[in-house]
């Protein structure tokens, strides 16, 4: 069963502030479909509202956007870059269009300030990345890619930051979560945004969202949000807090009783699960979120498939209680 948390507490912000939001990653699942991020950061003054809606933002389904370092607010360069995902571009295109058509007047529209990561889901179901980071951002500065994530952070104590987010997130085995929590646990040390080394503490605020492919844009199924704590707090620790209690809200069993086959499918992909599931309703959609398909009546096991085009998919399975969603290729 989905369980959302938030909370978060909105703030208004002015139109021509800015922050140096710090250590972050966004990943994809091209597995599961789901997309998600985490980060933190060493800023004050930004309240219950943290820098979760400030750096990131996300397509279910397709893949997602960090923009950070000198940040202005609203954040337009990061809108923009959803808008060019949603048109098409791959990740190193959206970051060359950034870099020629920086929109943050605060820095003279001057793209060598900011810092972006982004990774995305083909039309093929391959995962794809791209980062930058401007020679202006604030030392230590790097962004690091691999198949199907982007690590980037400015302002750290050193190198170590990148280089732990990097190996929990790539040794960690379960979810997409549970990589991109363990991610932020690699920079959990006094410091690692220096601007808090005296306080103890790696930051003053950190977060953690993950979409699956058939949430809605703003209703994430993780919605994890530390607003900015009071000096020797560290975020961290109270965001693994949320999400141990999240995980601890029993799991459905759903996952564990249902199949799909064949996959990749050409003509109709058929449904095995356990004799007690009873599948009310199946509804397909594409990369993009979008339903193109949908099957409903008692005990269905298979759907038709023969209309689609070759592309990745995905099927939510809904019983009475509780639903699964499922991918599968079209070739």
């Amino acid at each position: 069963m989905k369980k959302t948390t938030s909370l978060l507490v909105a703030i208004l912000l002015s139109c021509f502030c800015y922050a140096q939001d710090t250590f972050s990653i966004i990943a994809v699942d091209p597995d599961t479909g789901e997309v998600g991020s985490a980060g933190a950061s060493c800023v004050t003054g930004i309240g219950a509202q943290g820098i979760i809606d400030i750096i990131t933002d996300i397509i279910p389904g397709k893949g997602g956007v960090n923009s950070q370092a000198y940040v202005c607010i609203p954040n337009t360069n990061l809108q923009n870059a959803i808008i060019r995902m949603e048109e098409g571009d791959n990740p190193e295109e959206i970051v060359d269009w950034l870099v020629s058509n920086d929109f943050c007047a605060s820095q003279n529209f001057d793209p060598s300030f900011r810092q972006y990561g982004i990774a995305d889901i083909d039309i093929n179901g391959n995962p794809r990345t791209a980062g930058y980071t401007g020679e202006n951002t604030d030392p230590y500065t790097e962004d690091r890619q691999g198949s199907n994530f982007s690590v980037q952070g400015n302002i750290l104590l050193n190198q170590t930051v990148i280089d732990n987010m990097e190996t929990n997130f790539t040794t960690t085995d379960g979810t997409l979560a549970d990589k991109l929590m363990a991610a932020l646990q690699g920079a959990n040390f006094a410091g690692a945004d220096s601007r808090c080394l005296a306080a103890g503490t790696s930051s003053t605020t950190a977060y953690l969202t993950v979409y699956t492919a058939d949430d809605t844009p703003g209703n994430p199924t993780i919605r994890l949000n530390i607003g900015e704590q009071v000096s020797g707090i560290e975020p961290i620790d109270l965001l693994q807090e949320a999400y141990d209690e999240f995980l601890s809200v029993e799991e459905s069993e759903l996952a564990l009783g249902i199949q799909i086959y064949p996959n990749p499918a050409s003509e109709s992909i058929t449904f095995t699960k356990a004799p007690s599931l009873q599948i009310e309703r199946i509804t397909i959609y594409d990369v993009l979120g979008k339903i193109v398909k949908r099957s409903n009546g008692q005990d269905i096991n298979a759907v038709s498939i023969s209309t689609l085009n070759p592309a990745i998919y995905f099927a939510k399975v809904e019983t009475a209680n509780s639903s699964v969603t499922l991918r599968f290729i079209k070739k």
